[in-house]
């Protein structure tokens, strides 16, 4: 019973929050004079035939890829108590230098990928690691250090896609680097759905997804089942009592901020070697200020920020139908927005909820619990997250 109140305990916020967020949402659509109904409707239309039903799922998978790797980069931080709002500076920084590196060299196909993915590993995990020297040595907060590299990240990856790395003539309405050659280029792994016995999608279904699959189960053993993630959840609830158990509190700062950053590198490579093989102005943006909201309705859990990052797919997917049946895109943008300001509210109802059910059980006050702040000034259950 224990373990099912802990399951419910956990779910109960973010689904509190999608449900606060539908009722909001169906409120504005009514608001500007539309059915709530038909927004409903196209939400969940994936098409007629088999084939746009499974084209309607490899959208949403390949935008989920992204998202997914963007909430582990935020997540890992976020156990340490850290607040990595960088990541998005991380990611384009090491997408368009993984680009140039790609273009430039020619190798057998799996050692080219390897390369390009090591390289916007490391460029992440350097881009992040300024960001923890910076607060080991000069007590810089991670918050405001991270934002103005956001914008040093942006201008130096616009120089060097003007300039060094520069791949389109001069004029062209688009600007990118270089293609990547076809060994570098990660193969679809569209033979799924004949495994499964479903209709071929126009599109490609990214082969990266078995990474950022890969990659989730290496973060969850890592801060699960080793010394390291046990000495990160510590160091994050109690800096104080970390350091007098023997732990190198500055070290692990540095360490989690590397490892946040190297994940952060990931997140442009599904679309950079699954579908434009070269970095461009009309790049994907915004992936790492997503990857909060992400990381937060998920609750800091690979599995959770797996389901978030569908759900936010989910529902990206739907922006132009929405168009189509006359209701604004944006409506997309309040539901997210709605959703993150509504886990907010319901994390902490969630951690109330919990205390008294411990003073309940104990029969006494509960003490006060340390409990590391989270991105957007949220806080999470620090009971909870030792357990995790």
């Amino acid at each position: 019973m224990t373990a099912l109140r802990r399951i419910g305990t956990s779910l109960a916020a973010p689904a509190l929050a999608v449900v606060v967020a539908v009722v909001i949402t169906t409120l504005v659509i009514l608001l500007i004079g539309q059915n709530p109904l038909t927004a409903l409707q196209v939400l969940v239309d994936f098409g007629e035939t088999p084939a746009q039903q499974t084209q309607a799922i490899v959208v949403i998978l390949n935008r989920a890829v992204p998202l997914f790797l963007a909430g582990l980069a935020v997540s890992v931080a976020f156990r340490m108590g850290l607040f990595n709002i960088g990541v998005e500076g991380q990611y384009r920084m090491a997408t368009v230098i993984a680009a140039g590196v790609g273009a430039a060299v020619v190798l057998p196909a799996p050692l080219h990928v390897l390369l390009i993915m090591v390289v916007a590993m490391a460029v992440g995990a350097l881009w992040a690691g300024i960001v923890a020297v910076l607060k080991v040595t000069r007590g810089v907060s991670e918050v405001i250090s991270s934002i103005m590299l956001n914008f040093i990240a942006l201008g130096t990856a616009s120089y060097l896609l003007t300039g060094p790395l520069r791949g389109s003539p001069e004029g062209a309405a688009i600007i990118t680097t270089k293609e990547i050659p076809e060994s570098g280029r990660f193969p679809a792994i569209n033979g799924l759905f004949d495994v499964l016995g479903l209709a071929q999608p126009r599109g490609q279904l990214f082969g990266f997804l078995v990474v950022a699959v890969l990659v989730g189960i290496a973060v969850s053993v890592l801060l699960k089942r080793t010394r390291f993630g046990f000495d990160l959840r510590a160091t994050g609830l109690s800096p104080s009592a970390a350091t007098a158990s023997g732990i190198d509190a500055r070290r692990m700062v540095i360490k989690t901020m590397l490892i946040s950053g190297a994940v952060a590198g990931l997140i442009g490579l599904p679309d950079l070697l699954g579908r434009t093989h070269s970095f461009g102005t009309e790049f994907t943006a915004g992936l790492g200020f997503l990857g909060i909201a992400v990381a937060l309705l998920g609750r800091n859990s690979p599995i959770g920020i797996a389901f978030a990052a569908l759900l936010f797919a989910f529902l990206d997917r739907a922006a132009v139908p929405l168009q189509f049946a006359d209701i604004p895109a944006s409506v997309v943008t309040i539901i997210q927005g709605t959703i993150v300001l509504s886990v907010v509210v319901a994390n902490e109802i969630a951690r109330q909820l919990t205390r008294r059910r411990a003073e309940h059980s104990t029969g006494q006050a509960a003490p006060p619990v340390q409990e590391p702040a989270g991105p957007a000034g949220t806080r999470i259950d620090a009971r909870q997250e030792a357990g995790a």
